[in-house]
């Protein structure tokens, strides 16, 4: 009952609750993102949710569109802001998710949902992850996050699949908070990304 719907009414209330307290902060970034990013203050891009469903993924667009001679993107590291990287320093670009979460795409809670391109590559048992909403935070962010490998990454999700409770939500919060305020098992290099998945690791 707690997967189906309990978490679903938390997840709206939370959302909902939470968008209006920090509403003035919303505000502040949206407005000074609007300027600095050519009035593009967030970034959309298609997501793969629960059972495979695409989305639409709402974020604070913390880098600009620069190019060089030849019209291509500058590296990361040449095109991040300095909001952008206030924004990423403590997570603030993941705030606009909470209207996911709000739409029904997202939860406060779960695996990340990462581009439709890897779906061909995941194993059946990698493909697990799909079965429960994607969240803003997971075990996998509280256990590495840009740490550790992909396989790492989807055993932990596969893990939350299957034991998700609301005892391990509120835990998985909590710690989440804990790590972005100590700056812990986290990446925020304007030049280190995570690397592609490619399937080899399945």
């Amino acid at each position: 009952m707690y997967p189906t719907i309990i978490k679903r009414l938390i997840d709206f209330l939370a959302a909902f609750v939470g968008l209006l307290i920090i509403s003035p902060l919303f505000l502040i970034l949206i407005i000074s993102l609007y300027f600095i990013n050519n009035r593009k203050p967030f970034f959309y891009q298609t997501r793969t949710g629960k059972h495979g469903k695409l989305f639409t993924i709402i974020k604070f667009k913390t880098m600009t569109d620069a190019t060089d001679a030849d019209n291509v993107l500058l590296p990361p590291i040449q095109r991040v802001t300095k909001v952008g990287t206030f924004c990423r320093k403590f997570s603030l670009d993941e705030i606009p998710q909470l209207i996911n979460i709000i739409k029904g795409d997202m939860s406060l809670v779960g695996p990340r949902p990462l581009l439709p391109r890897y779906l061909p590559l995941y194993s059946e048992e990698q493909n697990r992850r799909h079965l429960v909403m994607p969240g803003i935070t997971g075990w996998a962010q509280i256990n590495g996050r840009n740490t550790i490998n992909w396989e790492q990454k989807f055993k932990l999700d596969v893990y939350y699949v299957e034991h998700q409770t609301f005892a391990l939500d509120i835990k998985i919060l909590l710690k989440t908070v804990q790590k972005v305020l100590g700056r812990k098992d986290i990446n925020n290099s304007a030049d280190v990304n995570m690397p592609e998945f490619t399937g080899t690791n399945k």
